[in-house]
């Protein structure tokens, strides 16, 4: 199968016909085999009776539905899992995405030779204050944190080759970095491609402020997890060790300063009375506490499951 297009879904019952017309035109003008799989995240409307009747009525069309409303990223996570085509291709169902880029994200992964890539609206119609502003100061930090050059790490309109879906897990909100997660797994062609933006046509969107405020940290978690998950000790332990030798040293100093005033009867103030000294106490305390977290991660993950789970590319003459 050459393509398998991935579209988590919530409240968006009006899009689906369309957006399922729209793309059937244009995998057929390109004779693309492909499969269609809808996520239903849980709507409160008739989402999924749509999918019902798309599917009966075109037999490449899949549908997932959740119980209730968990996320892109969940979403996302059991479309990859159901995904079988060489070429996986993600969008949005609300008609902003545009299915006619469909043909040169699939030729960037085939013909160019990209492990993935990620559309960049760069022209949007989106309010300029509540979404592009922040999504601009957004994509600028993530660029500078993880040294991927997007303009546009959060567009959900992206290509990925199979192996890469399926080399990585999305969870929590972390539809937001896959690139991040894709570069961590070993894969480093990673493109970007100017995308068509679509004023929403139907409903309203669902993401809020918040998501910038939770994708910045779930950013400095993938990162700190892709540099430092399988080694807690390197971050923990040389930080706590810098932080609780700075603290000694200080704490060191006072005391000889303090037993040189002693001795040459200079006067000077009790150690305790010294600001100082509880800084210096404090950052010992700290770095013990730093230290000693780092040496709990390296005691939990020795006896993890998957602490020797690593990602082959290729085997020869092995089976």
């Amino acid at each position: 199968m050459n393509l398998s297009i991935v579209i988590p879904s919530f409240d968006e019952e009006e899009s689906l016909p369309e957006l399922h017309d729209w793309i059937v035109k244009v995998v057929t003008d390109n004779n693309y085999s492909y499969e269609i799989i809808f996520i239903d995240d849980g709507s409160r409307d008739n989402s999924w009776d749509v999918i019902e009747s798309l599917a009966k009525k075109n037999p490449n069309v899949k549908g997932i539905k959740f119980r209730r409303n968990y996320g892109k990223s969940p979403a996302l996570h059991v479309g990859f899992e159901a995904a079988q085509g060489d070429v996986v291709i993600t969008m949005d169902a609300d008609l902003q995405d545009s299915p006619d880029e469909i043909p040169g994200l699939y030729n960037m992964i085939t013909k160019d030779g990209f492990d993935m890539v990620s559309g960049w609206k760069q022209k949007r119609y989106d309010n300029a204050f509540t979404k592009n502003l922040p999504s601009k100061i957004y994509n600028w930090t993530n660029r500078k944190i993880s040294g991927i050059k997007l303009h546009d790490m959060n567009c959900g309109l992206k290509s990925y080759k199979k192996k890469v879906i399926k080399s990585i897990e999305v969870y929590g909100e972390m539809h937001r970095f896959i690139p991040v997660m894709a570069k961590a797994a070993g894969f480093h062609k990673i493109g970007e491609k100017v995308v068509q933006h679509q004023a929403r046509k139907y409903g309203t969107s669902k993401f809020g402020w918040n998501r910038f405020i939770n994708g910045f940290l779930d950013l400095l978690t993938i990162t700190f997890l892709s540099k430092f998950g399988k080694r807690p000790m390197h971050f923990f332990g040389f930080v706590g060790t810098l932080v609780f030798l700075l603290g000694f040293g200080f704490a060191a100093y006072l005391g000889c300063y303090k037993l040189y005033n002693v001795f040459t009867h200079h006067p000077s103030r009790l150690i305790t009375q010294r600001p100082s000294f509880y800084i210096s106490l404090t950052c010992m305390v700290i770095g013990s506490m730093m230290f000693l977290a780092g040496f709990l991660g390296e005691l939990i993950l020795r006896n993890s499951p998957v602490r020797n789970n690593y990602l082959l590319d290729k085997k020869l003459n092995l089976d």
